[in-house]
């Protein structure tokens, strides 16, 4: 052992360093509570917490599409006490589309680990009438820019979702971003707002008790939660696939050895049976980590959505 020279010339035993965790983690979610992130996000936290015995907190950092929270984490120390759900709206879509951002998705952030895949589902109030996609369409060319959908804000796989929908359908429909699917499903169900594509989980709930009428799922092939809910790609737009992803990461230059602990918890975590049957229950898909590294994962995203996009411009407006 190492030893160091105190006062006096009076040789000390090193300090050892405080094991982590030794106090609170935060997990920031940058979406309001309600939504699918949110609900991942706190289910995850749960086994978290009892995985490392100490408190995983889920920080709602609701704003701006997600940059606020996602800006938090990439300020915020590498310590491993500042976490973020990182979402496919905010690593890789939304940067696409809005390049000039307060932060760098690829230098500022460590990816730990890849968590959860939710197909969005475009759902509608029954006060509209409209029962199927060839309806929704029908109406839209009728009535050209009055049909509003919901989104959980600008640059997120729901609005994508919503812009790509409209390029291949030929329609027009105005887009309402909110801060979060919470917020905007609430008014859906309110009758504000005629539609809204979002993460399955947060709309099941409300289509199994009729309150919303699902018209299809943007994932290639129909949910297991819901084998009746056709998918966009089958309802005469083949290939059409949208879908949100949930993982978990750090600030930049995180240090191995604590990458390696929050690796293995994770893992842990999406393994217990418990938190897959509560995700297959809400329609979301409990990812493999250990078969791919996240960061690779990433990278193939980027370069998957940047050339849909380059073939499909979209244009949102400046998040508020």
């Amino acid at each position: 052992m190492a030893l160091g020279v105190g006062l006096g010339g009076v040789l000390m035993p090193p300090i050892a360093a405080a094991p982590y965790p030794s106090k609170a983690i935060r997990l920031i979610v940058p979406f309001s509570p309600g939504g699918a992130g949110d609900l991942v996000a706190r289910a995850l936290a749960k086994k978290l917490t009892l995985h490392f015995q100490e408190a995983v907190v889920v920080d709602n950092r609701a704003g701006a599409g997600g940059i606020i929270g996602v800006q938090i984490t990439a300020k915020s120390t590498a310590d491993g006490y500042t976490l973020l759900l990182s979402t496919s709206s905010t690593q890789v879509i939304g940067p696409i589309l809005q390049p000039h951002l307060p932060y760098d998705v690829v230098k500022d952030f460590t990816p730990i680990s890849l968590a959860v895949l939710i197909p969005n589902i475009l759902v509608t109030h029954p006060q509209t009438g409209i029962t199927n996609l060839a309806e929704l369409i029908a109406l839209a060319k009728k009535k050209p820019s009055t049909l509003t959908y919901a989104s959980n804000g600008n640059g997120t796989s729901s609005h994508l979702a919503g812009e790509l929908f409209k390029e291949v359908a030929h329609i027009q429909w105005l887009h309402v971003p909110y801060k979060g699917a919470g917020i905007a499903i609430n008014d859906l169900l309110g009758g504000h707002v005629d539609l809204l594509l979002g993460g399955i989980s947060t709309s099941l709930p409300h289509i199994r008790t009729k309150r919303l009428r699902a018209l299809a799922v943007t994932s290639l092939k129909r949910s297991s939660a819901a084998p009746d809910i056709p998918s966009v790609s089958e309802s005469g737009f083949a290939g059409f696939e949208v879908i949100q992803w949930f993982g978990v990461s750090g600030p930049s230059n995180l240090p191995l050895p604590l990458l390696k602990t929050l690796k293995i918890a994770i893992q842990n975590s999406l393994s217990a049976l418990d938190f897959k049957d509560q995700m297959t229950a809400l329609g979301i898909e409990v990812a493999n980590p250990s078969e791919e590294d996240f960061s690779a994962f990433e990278k193939k995203e980027r370069m998957k959505w940047t050339k849909i996009l380059k073939a499909n411009p979209i244009q949102i407006d400046p998040p508020s």
